[in-house]
């Protein structure tokens, strides 16, 4: 035809070359395309908001962070009820009443002199202060009498009553002042060397109970239950059938738990920050924040790891939710038997818990075992997931 036809591409050439000007068919190569793809448009992050997003959903776990927000932002109220449980000896709740009687009835009393909440009234035999427990002028009575070269003492208290809970753990409180007292004025006509008690700590039961309890709570809840949902995130994609769909995307087998185990390592420790943020709001200073966020984030790697290798392995939800759980339960319970066994503690290294480790972070008492730990966690968790992607790579998606 015409001149205006195209000339015919030379040997080598392509039919359409780019000056780099718009719209003339030319630009990067699909290999350009893929190397030079934004870190935002990566297919495991697209699977991660994926999975984010259906939390929204799940009744379960939306009630689970309701829990632990209301915990958190109302922690210094809840703190002084949750702390009668922890120490009934703390909460104030009138004074206990205990009678007294027998041949050591003296030692009793001066332990009870010495005791806040607690007053002791002397009868004179057993049988009068049974009868004025029995009429209800007392809350307890104490009978203490000779066994031998001890005392013994037997307690008549009352049981099923709301006040009892009080009552016992006044009464244990003047059992144990007394044994230290009689270990003392012994010590020097014993044959043998009496095993030496801990010195009496001045502290206050909010504090303990803070800082040993609530904040490692708060902190620990949202790795167990990342693994938990990490567990179902997956196994519901194999057994719904939906996983063909992603790796049509194309997506592989280790993108997909990729995403997944992202999504769920991401969300632990900005929950663990919030509500480090509301103790603070609520008066309660939490200390080495990036330290605690390093653990949450650690705990949160090695559980999701271990849920959705479960998954992987198992293919089905329930067998992977029971292995989770009792692996949880089974790691945690050996960390506490190890930590308090003596010839761990002595002869290979010292243990600690992660919870004690949480706490000595939090009210800043820190020490280098401490540290020793936070970067073990690091360590292990960076390990855990490097050989699970292995594992992963080496599962046939086929056989899922």
């Amino acid at each position: 035809m015409s001149g205006d036809s195209s000339p015919a591409p030379q040997p080598g050439s392509t039919a359409a070359e780019s000056d780099g000007r718009p719209g003339d068919g030319g630009g990067p190569s699909a290999d350009d395309a893929s190397s030079g793809r934004s870190l935002l448009s990566d297919p495991r992050l697209t699977v991660a908001k994926r999975d984010l997003a259906s939390l929204s959903r799940e009744k379960t776990i939306v009630l689970a962070l309701l829990i632990q927000l209301f915990v958190a932002a109302f922690s210094s109220f809840l703190v002084v009820g949750l702390t009668s449980l922890y120490s009934p000896g703390s909460v104030s709740a009138g004074e206990v009443v205990v009678g007294v009687a027998g041949e050591h009835d003296d030692a009793l009393v001066r332990a009870a002199n010495d005791q806040r909440g607690l007053r002791a009234i002397v009868y004179p035999n057993p049988g009068a202060a049974r009868d004025a427990y029995h009429d209800g002028n007392v809350h307890a009575t104490l009978l203490a009498g000779d066994s031998g070269d001890r005392i013994d003492v037997t307690v008549i208290a009352p049981t099923e009553s709301i006040e009892t809970t009080l009552i016992v753990d006044q009464v244990r409180t003047l059992l144990e002042s007394l044994e230290r007292t009689e270990r003392i004025a012994r010590s020097d006509s014993l044959d043998r060397s009496t095993v030496p008690l801990p010195d009496d700590v001045d502290a206050s039961p909010y504090f303990g109970f803070t800082y040993t309890v609530l904040v490692p709570l708060l902190l620990f809840l949202p790795p167990f239950i990342s693994g938990s949902v990490a567990v179902d995130a997956l196994t519901e994609e194999i057994e719904r059938g939906t996983l063909e769909l992603l790796r049509v995307a194309p997506l592989s087998l280790v993108d997909i738990v990729d995403g997944k185990a992202l999504a769920m390592i991401l969300i632990a420790p900005v929950q663990a920050a919030m509500w480090i943020g509301l103790l603070g709001f609520n008066g309660i200073a939490v200390a080495n924040v990036p330290q605690l966020l390093l653990v949450v984030t650690a705990m949160t790697t090695l559980v999701v790891t271990l849920g959705l290798s479960l998954g992987v392995l198992t293919a089905k939800r329930r067998q992977a939710q029971l292995l989770y759980s009792v692996l949880v339960i089974f790691g945690f319970g050996a960390l506490t038997a190890a930590s308090g066994n003596s010839f761990v503690a002595e002869r290979l290294f010292a243990l600690e818990h992660p919870a004690t480790t949480v706490a000595k972070l939090a009210v800043d008492s820190s020490t280098a075992v401490t540290t020793v730990h936070v970067a073990a966690y690091a360590v292990a968790a960076a390990v855990l997931f490097v050989g699970a992607r292995r594992l992963v790579a080496r599962t046939d998606p086929e056989g899922l």
